[in-house]
């Protein structure tokens, strides 16, 4: 297939090529892509570490005074142009750590050592960078994606294209969020490159709970390819003990059922021990692999698998700590039995030995334990509303949210001044656009999705109040804007 190009009109491609990435996600899936070109020797692997850099910055109209017409630019480029503003003097040394992977991986490959690391990269981040010029970075990146000597060590996640959290946005638009994501990842690195992005890390590590929700998360990445998913240790649960899951550094099955008895599963990975950046920073994943040994599973010994993923540039443990910390461990990891691994490629070795994916124990979100207690699968939407509705009721710890890398933060609750925008854009996208069929390579439908997607990144719900709701809500207008004059009501 031809290569994409990486801009349509001005803007990111993100839609038009569906039945192309569909192919291209899905083909390869069965394929062995890591473990051959990765030289680990697993037999003698006794524990192994993966560990992920999560980059993100989102589009926000600041660029220019009036908040109604400012043109919507990458917060990068915001900060490096305003460095006088908080901690905006931080700008360039964020820059630096989009790029360093593409540094240090020809550098430690060029010893003869062995590094791994797994990148989850934003669309918005990917978009801003290039428009701002950031070609450096790109190019970096593109080196150690592409360029077989290297891309062995590198293993790309794939994300909803706006940083979208799971258990708030419409399904049909999460769906959107994960097809974006494979377009533009495919533009930018190519067609062999899409072919390797396997897994994939939900932003924030918002889990949904919600049966019905939870169901359409885990079918979505399921129907776009993907074999295995990042889930945070305390949003599962292990059905037949109700906690949380007893051998974290095995992978697992994450299993979600729906209120009309359908099922979907996929591959959990399970990330321990919060989200503190120090986690990633100092290594300490490698450091706790040096403790443990190997596992029984479906009748094998295996390796334990202990995988942390962080954001890659926030903090200055991370900015200042990771680079030489990193390097150390590369080159003590190397050629040992407590090796770096990316998340495939110690699937693809544990599969080859005859673990069969059946054979992973099983979890599922939070709190459907207590939802399958008081009614069964194929009940219906109506029945389950009403047993979410009683268990509420009777406790005010149970909710519906979702699950996320803090146990104390809802994405929904406190909401209402930046969701109702955000639903009402979703709506209207669904009225003008998905009902009637626009055809996704229309411009007019990329346009409409480039800015439903960026109106729907968490940032403009993080903070609840403030200039970034301010600005989650001017983009929602900018949709419902872009909707109304350019994709008239059907039958109109």
């Amino acid at each position: 297939m031809d290569q994409l190009p990486e801009y349509i009109d001005e803007l990111p491609n993100i839609s038009g090529h569906e039945a192309e990435v569909a192919r291209v996600a899905t083909a390869a899936r069965a394929r062995p892509l890591f473990a051959a070109p990765g030289g680990i020797d697993f037999p003698r692997v006794r524990a192994a570490t993966a560990i992920a850099l999560h980059q993100h910055q989102p589009l926000i109209p600041a660029g220019g005074s009036d908040l109604r017409s400012a043109a919507i630019i990458s917060n990068l480029q915001y900060m490096m142009e305003h460095q006088d503003i908080g901690d905006n003097h931080n700008a360039p040394v964020f820059v630096w750590c989009y790029k360093r992977m593409g540094e240090f991986i020809p550098q430690l490959i060029g010893e003869g050592h062995a590094p791994r690391c797994m990148l989850e990269y934003s669309g918005t981040l990917l978009h801003g960078l290039r428009r701002m010029g950031g070609h450096g970075v790109i190019e970096a990146l593109r080196t150690i994606t592409c360029n077989p000597d290297y891309s062995p060590a590198v293993e790309w996640l794939g994300m909803p294209w706006g940083h979208a959290v799971a258990p708030s946005t419409p399904v049909q638009d999460y769906r959107l969020h994960v097809r974006a994501f494979q377009h533009h990842f495919a533009a930018l690195f190519g067609w062999e490159a899409l072919e390797r992005v396997r897994g994939f890390s939900p932003s924030e590590m918002a889990l949904p709970n919600h049966p019905d929700v939870a169901y359409e998360f885990v079918k979505t990445l399921v129907d776009c390819g993907y074999q295995w998913v990042l889930v945070q240790e305390h949003t599962v649960i292990e059905p037949e003990t109700g906690g949380h899951p007893r051998q974290p550094h095995l992978p697992h099955r994450l299993v979600c059922t729906n209120s009309k008895g359908e099922q979907a599963s996929i591959i959990a990975i399970v990330k321990t021990q919060g989200s503190d950046t120090k986690l990633v920073a100092q290594m300490q994943p490698w450091y706790e692999a040096q403790g443990l040994a190997p596992l029984t599973l479906d009748g094998h010994e295996v390796p334990p698998l202990v995988t942390q993923i962080a954001d890659g540039e926030n903090g200055g443990v991370m900015m200042n700590e990771f680079p030489p910390k990193f390097i150390e461990v590369v080159r003590a990891a190397s050629g040992s039995d407590t090796p770096l691994m990316n998340v495939s490629e110690y699937l693809e070795h544990l599969f080859a030995l005859g673990v069969r994916e059946s054979a992973l124990p099983e979890v599922q979100p939070l709190f459907q334990d207590r939802i399958w207690a008081r009614m069964q699968p194929g009940d219906g939407p109506q029945r389950l509303a009403e047993v979410i509705d009683t268990l509420k009721r009777e406790d005010d710890r149970f909710h519906m949210d979702g699950g996320s890398w803090t146990s104390d933060l809802s994405w929904v609750a406190g909401y209402d001044n930046v969701l109702g925008p955000m639903e009402a854009a979703s709506a209207l996208f669904n009225e003008r656009v998905l009902v009637p069929g626009i055809d996704s390579d229309d411009p007019r439908y990329r346009n409409a999705l480039f800015h439903l997607l960026c109106s729907q990144t968490s940032c403009y719900r993080y903070w609840g109040q403030g200039e970034w709701t301010d600005y989650g809500r001017e983009i929602c207008r900018r949709a419902m804007a872009i909707i109304e004059h350019d994709l008239p009501r059907p039958g109109g």
